[in-house]
């Protein structure tokens, strides 16, 4: 009697806990239905990771703007696209697991009935101000990309848009988000990860984004460049609190992906360095940043030759602030905002004065590191730094500090040097180094599309060949 009353219990419970059999396989802890506001957190999530990570099978671009070099592999240093899946990688991270959770989050917002209109806007707005800012990282990487018909599950072989027009589209997708900020209500409060909540810094992010899009611009259609720097310029940061950051936190998995392949605490492998390109220069700069840069050895840094084997112990590591935990990933900044102000002026799109705008972009750097107002100062009066008597022309002058002031900004500085077309970089050379090597002025597409997308022939054709070096639209010199 004992056995089959707990059988009866048994069978009671069970009963009670499922109506039928297809219950016992949902996953509990795997949610079904998810809010707007952990999207958009999970979006802004890898967004930052796509961009902060060194990850060799995803980013790449610290080895191409030559910040770092390797110790073992020479494959990425060395510009092969196709023995890793770079290319892939990113594209999906970016589509996948940014835009399309962007998209089911302003689906999810608009059919909240209970969500004031003005609570409503904001959130589209952050939502609009981040699809724009992930949107530019693909055009800006690829050229020509599925556009107007991506995200769409019923069309799994979109067309491929006109970069240009792609562009051109953005600028005016950012208006219209910029359009719906409303200071005075709430949006994304602690879901929103950079700036928790206040829509005043949005203003700030959102036209800062803008002035950026602006400027790259500039070579390739001016007036279109100048009209939205025009807009922009009286609302862009104006200090290093208004940097755009991403908090990581000090334990896995919403740690700084840096300490991924750097921390001991999370890898035991040490396959990046500090590169002699970036050492060298900043030594000859007596560049104060440096010591937060590299780790000095034997009292001095030493930068590994880029592209070749390097063993460890002799060349300066990468300073370990770089790869603790919680180090903040930036998808923009004040200094990279000054710098692009600088250039406005010399181009005539602003008034003002370049050198000014140029030692705030310094000066800011300097301060982020950690440095002192009296380092800024006395870098400022070196006459390889100073305005008035570092060399060449403006290009040249902003290019060089801006690729120093963009360290651990790999993606960002990539997009500098194509753009201003300094400093002179030159691909690895002599040795054991294949011959005709180039440095990549864009990834080629993901080596799936031509298998899975009638589109691509026609969309490689159009960019002049999916080729790494094949100049996007707006990379004219």
């Amino acid at each position: 009697m004992k056995k089959l009353g707990i059988l009866i219990c048994s069978l009671i419970l069970l009963a009670s806990c499922a109506k039928d059999l297809e219950e016992y396989n949902v996953d509990q802890k795997r949610a079904t239905a998810v809010p707007a506001a952990t999207l958009f957190t999970g979006a802004t999530v890898n967004l930052a990771d796509a961009l902060t990570t060194p990850n060799v099978n995803s980013n790449v671009f610290r080895f191409y703007v030559q910040y770092w070099t390797a110790t073992t592999y020479l494959e990425e240093p060395r510009y092969n696209l196709t023995s890793r899946t770079i290319p892939l990688a990113l594209w999906q991270s970016l589509y996948r697991d940014v835009l399309s959770d962007l998209q089911e989050a302003k689906r999810l917002i608009q059919a909240d009935p209970l969500l004031p209109q003005n609570e409503k806007n904001n959130q589209f707005a952050q939502i609009g101000i981040t699809e724009v800012y992930a949107w530019s990282v693909l055009v800006n990487t690829y050229g020509n990309i599925p556009y107007t018909e991506a995200l769409n599950i019923e069309n799994t072989q979109p067309k491929y848009d006109d970069a240009a027009t792609v562009y051109a589209d953005l600028l005016t997708r950012l208006d219209a988000a910029l359009g719906l900020l409303d200071p005075s209500a709430e949006g994304f409060a602690s879901a929103d990860l950079l700036y928790q909540g206040d829509i005043g810094h949005w203003v700030k992010f959102g036209n800062s984004l803008k002035l950026k899009l602006g400027m790259v611009l500039a070579d390739a259609n001016p007036a279109a460049a100048a009209a939205a720097v025009q807009a922009a310029a009286p609302n862009v940061f104006t200090g290093n609190a208004d940097n755009a950051a991403f908090p990581y936190v000090s334990a896995p998995p919403n740690n700084n992906p840096i300490a991924d392949n750097l921390n001991p605490a999370l890898t035991s492998r040490k396959d990046f360095l500090s590169s002699v390109t970036l050492v060298d220069k900043m030594n000859s700069l007596s560049d104060p940043r440096r010591p937060a840069f590299f780790s000095p050895l034997n009292g001095e840094f030493v930068g590994g030759a880029y592209g070749f084997l390097n063993p460890y112990a002799n060349f300066s590591p990468i300073n370990p602030r770089i790869y603790t935990l919680d180090f903040e990933g930036l998808l923009l900044d004040y200094s990279e905002v000054a710098f692009f102000l600088a250039e406005a002026v010399e181009r005539g799109f602003l008034p003002g004065s370049a050198a000014e705008h140029y030692n705030d972009a310094i000066t800011a750097s300097i301060d982020y590191w950690g440095g002192s107002p009296a380092d800024a100062t006395a870098y400022l009066a070196n006459p390889g730094v100073a305005y008035a008597t570092a060399e060449g022309n403006y290009r040249q002058k902003i290019g060089t500090q801006k690729w120093i002031a963009l360290y651990n900004r790999g993606y960002d500085a990539w997009i500098e040097w194509r753009r201003l077309d300094f400093p002179v970089l030159l691909p690895p050379s002599g040795g054991n180094a294949p011959s005709g090597l180039v440095i990549p002025t864009r990834l080629i597409y993901p080596t799936t599309e031509p298998s899975l997308n009638v589109n691509y022939q026609a969309g490689a054709e159009a960019i002049g060949g999916d080729k790494a070096t094949t100049k996007l639209f707006w990379d004219r010199f």
